[in-house]
């Protein structure tokens, strides 16, 4: 039997083996912003969940990325947890604050910027909390303690490829997740919310319960990242993994990409963490301006919100339909 793979596919999997064949070869800092984009379209791909396929703009996922970072260090470092198991239990928890967030923004209805404002707050109050936590460090945060390389410490020094991998599985799988959902009722249902959720109502949506559904995921899948992160770096402190400019990051490469589209939050972050990176590297360590990169990054987002409200995945859309278009299609019967 011939398998017939649809054109539409052939970028996809192009990038995918790139992706995968590329970075053994790369310096350490190439590898390290690679390590950053697909941590970043992960995340990027999980607020996309809520934000962009119900169209509920949250500004505080910091908070479910710090909850898992904290579950997953602390487990670890007080009873000898692997971070494996801290990380299941931490999205566990950054799913049931996103629950209790979810049920007590929603009862109220609120939306747009009362939305924003308030998952801001929510977000805060969490920040607030570690910072005043004393086992948890305070404010100075867990530094984890560095060990040999191993898979169950989940600690990959001599080469940290290992990182790389793992975060480019978890974007993989949050893929299949988001095609699982856009495929199903359940996707249907976000798109009505959006679309008019006064509308989505009348027809016999529960629009209450699958926005909190919708928190629910998104806030779980984005408490897997922080436990990524706390390994990544080894060293995590409120102000690190919680503060609003964090949120800012997580939400920037799907608005910049394209919002409510899977490639949106890839191409937003490949876009945008290379220019983090590479802006503090090499500007910020000679001009010695911290935060350019967020500067650079907000005009950059400024001129996407003016020019492609919808993202600059429009432009990649259309290029490669022109592509496609001058591809030679097999007709019937061709070998």
């Amino acid at each position: 039997m011939k398998i017939q793979l649809s054109p539409k596919l052939y970028l996809p999997l192009l990038v995918l083996m790139m992706a995968a064949i590329i970075p053994p070869f790369l310096p350490p800092f190439f590898l390290h912003v690679m390590t950053m984009i697909a941590l970043f379209s992960y995340l990027g791909s999980a607020w996309n969940i809520l934000c962009g396929y119900t169209g509920k703009l949250a500004w505080g996922h910091s908070a479910f990325f710090g909850i898992g970072a904290y579950v997953s260090t602390a487990l670890y470092m007080l009873y000898g947890i692997t971070p494996w198991a801290g990380m299941f239990l931490g999205a566990l928890l950054a799913a049931s604050y996103g629950a209790f967030c979810g049920a007590f923004l929603f009862r109220f209805g609120l939306g747009g910027h009362y939305l924003v404002i308030a998952t801001i707050a929510l977000s805060e109050i969490v920040r607030v909390i570690f910072i005043n936590w004393a086992d948890m460090g305070g404010a100075w945060g867990l530094l984890m303690p560095v060990v040999p390389d191993s898979w169950y410490d989940f600690q990959f020094h001599v080469n940290r490829l290992p990182y790389y991998y793992i975060a480019l599985a978890m974007l993989l799988s949050i893929i299949l997740i988001e095609l699982k959902i856009v495929r199903s009722r359940l996707g249907y249902y976000f798109v009505a919310i959006k679309d008019d959720e006064a509308m989505a109502e009348s027809l016999g949506i529960n629009t209450f319960k699958y926005k909190l559904l919708a928190m629910i995921i998104s806030a779980g899948l984005t408490g897997f990242a922080g436990t990524f992160y706390a390994q990544y770096v080894l060293y995590i402190a409120p102000d690190t993994v919680m503060p609003v400019g964090m949120s800012t990051e997580i939400l920037i490469g799907p608005v910049v990409g394209g919002m409510g589209t899977i490639a949106g939050p890839i191409i937003g972050a490949a876009i945008i963490q290379p220019i983090h990176e590479f802006t503090r590297a090499y500007v910020i360590a000679y001009t010695k301006r911290a935060g350019l990169d967020y500067v650079v990054a907000g005009v950059l987002m400024v001129l996407v919100a003016i020019l492609r409200p919808r993202g600059v995945v429009e432009w990649f859309d259309k290029a490669y339909a022109k592509i496609l278009s001058a591809l030679p299609y097999p007709t019937e019967g061709s070998e």
